[in-house]
């Protein structure tokens, strides 16, 4: 064991971060140059090399974004830094790397999300690396159909971000302790889309060689010509012609570009998330699982109990009636929507509607990439149950994104007797052990845990973190082959032929 220095030298010049209850803490280090000016909607660069040393001391700035869901209030297209956290005092030999995506729908988001700090995970036994990407327009929608001759508009901007971090990652981690050929990279919700879309980025190969997938996010994104269809809209909105396009969203300000971004949601698009462009992206990730293509690494994936219970209370953006639903699974294919909904016993009850939304855009993909995943490289899959008594006192019970709570230790933090409750913190903190234990050690050696088998057949056995933990096989295999072969799909909204 020894003493980690203060005092950092980077690939890019020498970075200072401070300590802070046993760990070392180093926030805001570029790792981009900032995409402004003429590298707005272009692909990301390293940083250039600074002189002297540099204080990383406090959180960049968060991605631009509708101000009211921003963790600080310093908001900035100058967003592209990344944040390390590793013990202060260091074992003889490099530590396992975690790399965490945040989500948002990849129109939110940033590193600084209090809820993502990662010292009590990194205390484990990792070395913690957050990073941001760009969202929304600025990133996360693909305008490069607007390009013309004077401006040229790249695609996957947010991916092409995420590589270029975990390039940093490779040439600078071993410095804070880390080992650059032992990277797990993680996330939850559009973060864990963006895990299974590194997945299948040819760019991204060989810079990580694990994966943690939380309650991947279905049906972000969409086909190249909707997406052209919603930049041609956009645009619009920003008051640009056929002609001037590409010009307009250049030369728009950040308020410009939120504002036509709030009325493209408003009129029904969605166009956030991966482009499939034949380049960049050649596959949607799940495509590119089934043929075998994507990287052959060991992966955790999962979801949780109750996913859709959270957009009934804070984000009301998930299609919830019957007849939104039943407009869904008709899309999806001839014979879905009476097979599908004939699982769901009391249709269309509200608690079956909840069910139902759960799993058409989170636990489905579940279902699929571990299925095609396990043919190639180890898979284990979980069911995140728990939640104590505050949890379930707002209505939320075992929903979306609560198991972030214990990913990062949050009830073992500070706020953790209020996030848990006095009666139920010790089951709370007993459940953070039981999931941090199993990611760090997922995250050394690529298993998880002895009593945690791999996702094969007949059993299929998946791991319940709840109060008692536990494994069950064939877990909601009364849902699970219904859904086989369904595909989520956007609504086409292109203009019909005449």
């Amino acid at each position: 064991m020894a003493s980690a220095p203060l005092r950092v030298a980077t690939n890019s010049g020498e970075i200072e971060g401070f300590v802070r209850r046993g760990m070392r803490r180093f926030r805001g280090i570029p790792y981009a140059e900032p995409p402004l000016g003429p590298l707005r909607l272009r692909s990301p660069r390293p940083v250039q090399p600074w002189a002297g040393m540099r204080r990383c001391k406090r959180f960049g700035a968060v991605p631009y974004q509708p101000k009211v869901f921003t963790p600080q209030k310093r908001r900035s297209e100058d967003c592209l830094t990344l944040n390390v956290v590793t013990p202060s005092v260091l074992p003889e030999g490099p530590l396992p790397v975690m790399f965490y995506i945040y989500g948002g729908g990849y129109f939110l988001g940033a590193s600084a999300s209090p809820p993502y700090e990662g010292s009590i995970l990194a205390r484990r036994g990792c070395v913690y690396v957050s990073a941001n990407y760009r969202v929304g327009a600025l990133g996360a929608f693909d305008l490069s159909s607007l390009s013309d001759g004077e401006h040229v508009i790249e695609s996957n901007l947010y991916l092409r971000d995420l590589v270029l971090a975990l390039q940093w990652v490779r040439e600078n981690i071993r410095a804070f302790g880390g080992d650059p050929d032992n990277v797990t990279i993680f996330g939850e919700s559009a973060g864990a889309s963006g895990v299974e879309t590194l997945m299948a980025t040819p760019a991204a190969a060989g810079l990580f060689h694990r994966a943690i997938i939380q309650s991947t996010a279905s049906g972000l994104g969409a086909d190249a010509d909707s997406i052209a269809h919603d930049a041609r809209r956009f645009a619009e909105l920003l008051g640009a012609t056929a002609d001037n396009a590409a010009a307009t969203v250049m030369n728009a300000s950040p308020r410009q570009l939120l504002r036509a971004q709030h009325k493209l949601i408003a009129e029904g698009g969605f166009p956030f998330g991966p482009s499939v462009d034949g380049d960049y992206l050649p596959r949607t990730p799940v495509e590119s699982m089934e043929r075998g293509e994507a990287q052959r690494v060991p992966l955790i994936i999962g979801s949780n109990a109750d996913e859709a219970r959270l957009f009934t209370k804070a984000i009301k953006v998930m299609p919830l009636s019957e007849a939104e639903q039943l407009e869904i699974l008709v899309r999806g294919g001839s014979g879905y929507r009476e097979r599908i909904v004939a699982a769901y016993p009391g249709y269309p009850s509200k608690d079956a509607r909840l069910r139902l939304a759960g799993d058409m855009f989170f636990t489905s993909s579940v279902w699929r990439i571990a299925r095609a995943h396990q043919q190639v490289a180890p898979v284990y899959v979980y069911q995140f149950d728990y939640a104590p008594w505050p949890v379930r006192a707002v209505g939320l019970k075992g929903s979306h994104a609560t198991e972030l709570l214990a990913v990062f230790g949050n009830y073992r933090g500070p706020a953790g007797p209020i996030l848990a409750g006095s009666l139920t913190h010790r089951d709370a903190s007993r459940v953070v052990d039981e999931v941090q234990q199993r990611w760090v050690a997922f995250a050394r050696s690529g298993a998880p845990s002895d009593d945690w088998p791999p996702y094969r057949g007949p059993d299929w056995p998946v791991m319940v973190f709840d109060r008692e933990t536990r494994v069950e096989p064939n877990l909601g295999a009364d849902r699970r082959d219904k859904w086989a072969g369904f595909l989520l799909r956007a609504p086409d909204r292109r203009p019909q032929a005449s």
